[in-house]
């Protein structure tokens, strides 16, 4: 079974908690999958990641609990073949609008006679040819997530989560508030009375939905909402939050009077 359904349908209670991986630095990647995030996105979209960088990145997560989701830079066959033989297991497909582009999706994953998906059994998916009947076996190992991205694919939800092996839903905040008029404000009313809609459609459907937020308190308001699993930030959203807040502190702080003592031929300095 798809090891990112596995963690859908085990979370309980409690939604599982993730986050992008933006910097395409395998080192940031392993990092934070031991942060003790359940899922992360290996995103392909909005970064500089080639298909060499995914499997470090892939070989990097693969040292921690973290699942990965890999978001393909658009819904392209060829990509979605060359992504899949590097080893990735669970794809996100981004600025899904119709249910057509859903099948579309979902064929480029799946090996024939289900799908379009070129055969290669020498590859790191196969582990290099040696699990056991990997091209008749791999259609069910892989899950498929479609992101909705503007009013007009929410209003196909239902259409859209139909489709045969469509996963799980996922709505972009960004896009969607943008596409609304509303470019930046993710919170917007609008915005999330559409979003909470769409979960409760959802919902309706037993189809797991999920989104992003930029922030823990952004994130508490869509678990409210109804969302199904949700991502917090992303690496470098962290990590520059970090270090901002770190150089705001200490340019506000006061600063120490250095002390230089002379005894013995040593120098001593306060504060450090």
């Amino acid at each position: 079974m798809n090891p990112f359904n596995q963690l859908l349908r085990a979370h309980g209670a409690r939604s599982p908690i993730g986050t992008w991986v933006m910097s395409a630095s395998p080192l940031v990647a392993e990092a934070v999958g031991l942060a003790g995030f359940d899922w992360g996105v290996l995103d392909m979209e909005h970064t500089p990641l080639d298909l060499m960088d995914l499997v470090h990145l892939l070989q990097a997560v693969g040292n921690t609990k973290m699942v990965p989701v890999v978001r393909v830079p658009w819904n392209d066959t060829v990509t979605v073949k060359r992504v899949l033989d590097a080893g990735a297991q669970t794809l996100m497909f981004p600025f899904v609008q119709n249910a057509t582009e859903a099948a579309q999706a979902v064929a480029a994953t799946r090996y024939p006679p289900e799908g379009v998906r070129g055969m290669a059994d020498m590859s790191r998916a196969s582990r290099f040819g040696t699990t056991p009947d990997y091209l008749r076996t791999a259609n069910r190992s892989i899950g498929v997530v479609v992101q909705l991205e503007t009013p007009q694919a929410i209003a196909r939800l239902e259409e859209i989560a139909a489709v045969p092996g469509v996963d799980a839903l996922f709505v972009g905040p960004a896009d969607l508030s943008a596409a609304m008029g509303h470019v930046g404000n993710t919170t917007h009313p609008a915005v999330m009375t559409l979003m909470t809609d769409a979960a409760r459609r959802a919902r309706a459907l037993g189809k797991p939905i999920g989104t992003v937020g930029g922030n823990p308190e952004v994130v508490t308001r869509y678990r409210a909402a109804g969302f199904d699993f949700i991502a917090v930030s992303s690496d470098l959203g962290l990590l520059m939050r970090g270090a901002q807040a770190a150089v705001q502190a200490l340019s506000h702080a006061p600063e120490k009077t250095q002390v230089h003592t002379l005894a013995e031929g040593t120098r001593t300095e306060a504060g450090y």
